[in-house]
């Protein structure tokens, strides 16, 4: 009788036995206050102000934590007990946010360059068709889509020599150069899928990236496989958008696989814009052991996309939406198809000693009917990077030592022919086209003192193309053309300075240079111009960057001075034939500005966040030295570039998972061409997007969403043609258009 006495009365303390865990900062190690736990019954528990959540459970369960200034996360509570539980921030401040720009993962605050950084979420406050407009938010940075597909990236007036496709900027993904060669970079090729995060470098970055003086976009995608689970998205939109992906992702034993399809299409708002692209992606991440890390990637992409041309002013005001005659006629598009086939090794040798090395492989096959001609290109190229770290010191000074190389070689077969209604007619002239660019770089880095880290780094580049005329039907003969480019050595120096934890200045000069690429020198008349110049161009830079309030405030500015020498412009024959030439120099000025700040940050509220940010730029940029026969454009702002610049954003998020995201942009006066007699005028554009996300128990995920594009039912081109012939600089942009989607993600 007593031993049943005795187990009644313990009975209740097994059964309601209390939990009491501990959330922390992983970091810091502070306690994280007002965290919330919820489990499979919806049930949520509240951390105290010190950060102690005390709850009764009759078993041990699977439960998930989060927090408005944190990553959330899953966690096993136990039946009884305590348990302490670390929280990852969210980036919340620019002393969290760590990028590896210069090849060195340090704190954004810490790095003496102009840095701008796109997260996956920022991706994710638009229609997800495109990375258009997240870039955009971006002061300094303009992503330009002159059709569904067709894009161009200005960085500081970089777009000046691009009157298609992406030039003078280096484009990498997940470690390997994305930029080809012989300078093009196939950047429509990616679906928004293939990047969780990317890092900008605004200005020439050559010391360890090599050509170009725009800068360097750095493209990320999650290599890791952490959960088992299968996701699906799916969207509609205006003018016949249609988008959608699966993709899974499978543990394995020290690794995992991920495999991702995405489609979309749409007719487009002009007449002959229509865009078809199928993109996927298999990766494989492995950990052959604690040292090493091993990751396979496949990317294959086919896209198609229609070319409506350019329209004068007077067609524009007729009817905006018709194609330039001829260009339906002609077929005018392009037809590409692209694998890339990708090896990384990452390995830490010693506590002190690594090496990051990637390879690749790379096939394309392109098509390219115009209103003028039709173009054909097979192209075989392979190339790789290897970087070695060393963390030391140099007596007591800490330093990071970097160094490494880059090589590229390409081989395109290029023929063009004449255009007879869409269809390639009589050969004009056939190419081999042999491109080859390396670099090796170096790169100290040395901690002075706690608040002091000064870099030095320095390139040697050597690039050359061959090309082999071996048909040739306007001159008869069969032809040769080379051209080695005399080494560049390419130097930056860069000093950071904190001026407390949480705010630092820093200052930088530092050298590039962008030789001209295959298209510019084989232009498509026919002609092959041998006496380009490779651009060389010196930035001085200051800039601020500071937290305040924990993270609440965020202000990241600078000013620079860039002086381009031997710029590379582009003019119009009269037959509509793009040409380039070296136009003297180019003095670019500028000022960038951001500044962020949260109103309402409280996990118990039922607005968890509402955040503004505002961002600035002016771009004073002027030809400091240009003659185009006898007329003297010295002194006129450089064409293609807006002057001032201003984004205004405000986001907000619920705690029953609704959210708003609102982007108002505004755009200056442009001028599109040289004389300076023609512009675009200014516009203001304006965003928007609503949604839910939530989770439905430990195992299911959801988004629903809505959104409108140019609310204000601006008129505007979101890219022009620069100095066309026949007076075509319109490609005008969509009017106020909507989209809504759905996304739904199962782990099991």
């Amino acid at each position: 009788m007593l031993r049943f006495l005795l187990l009644i009365w313990l009975l209740p303390v097994s059964v309601f036995a209390q939990t009491t865990l501990r959330v922390v900062d992983e970091q810091s190690g502070e306690p994280v206050p007002y965290a919330s736990l919820k489990g499979n019954n919806q049930q949520a528990y509240v951390a105290d102000e010190n950060g102690v959540i005390t709850l009764t459970i009759a078993v041990q369960t699977e439960m998930q934590l989060s927090h408005v200034a944190f990553q959330s996360r899953q966690v096993t509570v136990p039946d009884s007990g305590e348990l302490t539980i670390s929280m990852q921030r969210a980036e919340t401040s620019l002393t969290e946010v760590v990028v590896s720009s210069f090849d060195s993962e340090r704190p954004l605050l810490e790095q003496a360059a102009g840095i701008a950084r796109v997260a996956e979420s920022e991706l994710y406050r638009f229609n997800e068709t495109s990375l258009v407009h997240a870039f955009n938010t971006k002061p300094g940075i303009r992503v330009e889509e002159r059709a569904p597909a067709s894009y161009r990236i200005s960085i500081r007036g970089s777009s000046l020599r691009a009157p298609f496709g992406v030039r003078n900027v280096k484009v990498y993904w997940n470690g390997i150069p994305f930029t080809a060669a012989d300078g093009t970079t196939p950047l429509n090729m990616l679906d928004l899928s293939n990047i969780q995060n990317t890092e900008i470098i605004k200005g020439p970055a050559g010391s360890i990236y090599g050509a170009g003086n725009g800068g360097v976009i750095s493209f990320k995608s999650d290599l890791r496989v952490t959960e088992n689970r299968i996701g699906t998205d799916f969207s509609l939109g205006d003018f016949g958008l249609m988008r959608y992906r699966i993709g899974v992702d499978q543990q394995m034993e020290e690794g995992g696989i991920k495999v991702s399809y995405a489609k979309q299409r749409s007719d487009g708002y002009r007449e002959h814009t229509a865009m078809d692209r199928e993109v996927l992606q298999v990766t494989g991440y492995f950990k052959p052991s604690d040292k090493q890390r091993l990751t396979t990637q496949l990317l294959y992409s086919d896209l198609f996309y229609e070319l409506p041309g350019a329209l004068t002013a007077a067609q524009r005001e007729e009817d905006p939406r018709q194609a330039r005659p001829g260009s339906a006629a002609q077929n005018a598009s392009i037809d590409q198809q692209s694998m890339y086939g990708v090896l990384s090794h990452d390995y830490q040798i010693n506590p002190n000693f690594s090496n990051k090395t990637s390879i690749y492989i790379n096939t394309v096959d392109f098509e390219n009917p115009f209103n003028l001609d039709y173009k054909k290109e097979t192209q075989y190229s392979y190339g790789g990077r290897s970087s070695f770290t060393y963390d030391g010191a140099w007596g007591p000074i800490p330093v990071r030592l970097i160094g490494g190389g880059e090589y590229q070689f390409s081989k395109t077969a290029a023929q063009n022919f004449g255009n007879r209604g869409g269809m390639a007619d009589t050969v004009r002239f056939s190419d081999e086209l042999l491109t080859t660019t390396a670099f090796l770089f170096q790169q100290i880095e040395a901690e002075l003192s706690d608040r002091f880290l000064m870099t030095l780094g320095l390139s040697e580049n050597f690039s050359s193309f061959d090309i082999a005329r071996n048909i040739d039907a306007i001159n008869g003969m069969p032809s040769t053309a080379k051209r080695t480019f005399d080494p560049v050595i390419i130097p930056r120096i860069a000093l950071s300075a904190k001026l407390n934890p949480t705010a630092a200045l820093h200052a930088s000069i530092s050298s590039g240079f962008s030789p001209p690429t295959i298209d510019e020198v084989r232009t498509n008349e026919g002609t092959i111009n041998l006496d380009l110049e490779a651009e060389k161009g010196i930035n001085y830079e200051l800039g601020y960057r500071g937290s305040f309030n924990q993270g609440r405030v965020n202000v990241d500015g600078s000013v620079f001075y860039f002086q381009l020498d031997e710029t590379i412009t582009t003019y119009t024959n009269e037959q509509g034939v793009v040409l380039f030439r070296n136009a003297g120099a180019t003095d670019q000025k500028g000022i960038e500005f951001l500044v962020d700040y949260a109103l309402i940050r409280n996990q118990l509220a039922f607005v968890q966040e509402l955040k503004l940010t505002h961002t600035f730029a002016g771009h004073y940029f002027t030809f400091a030295d240009f003659m185009q026969g006898e007329n003297d454009y010295s002194g006129n702002d450089l064409t293609g570039v807006a002057p001032h610049t201003v984004v205004n954003q405000l986001d907000i998020r619920t705690r029953p998972g609704f959210y708003v995201n609102f982007t108002h942009q505004f755009v200056d006066d442009i001028p599109l061409n040289d004389a300076n007699t023609v512009y675009q005028e200014a516009y203001h554009l304006v965003n928007a997007r609503t949604g839910w996300r939530g989770t439905a128990g430990n195992k299911l995920d959801l988004e629903v969403f809505a959104g409108v594009e140019n609310m204000l039912n601006a008129s505007y081109s979101l890219g022009n043609d620069l100095n066309p012939f026949g007076g075509r600089y319109f490609q005008p942009a969509a009017t106020r258009n909507f989209y809504g989607g759905i996304k739904v993600g199962l782990k099991y």
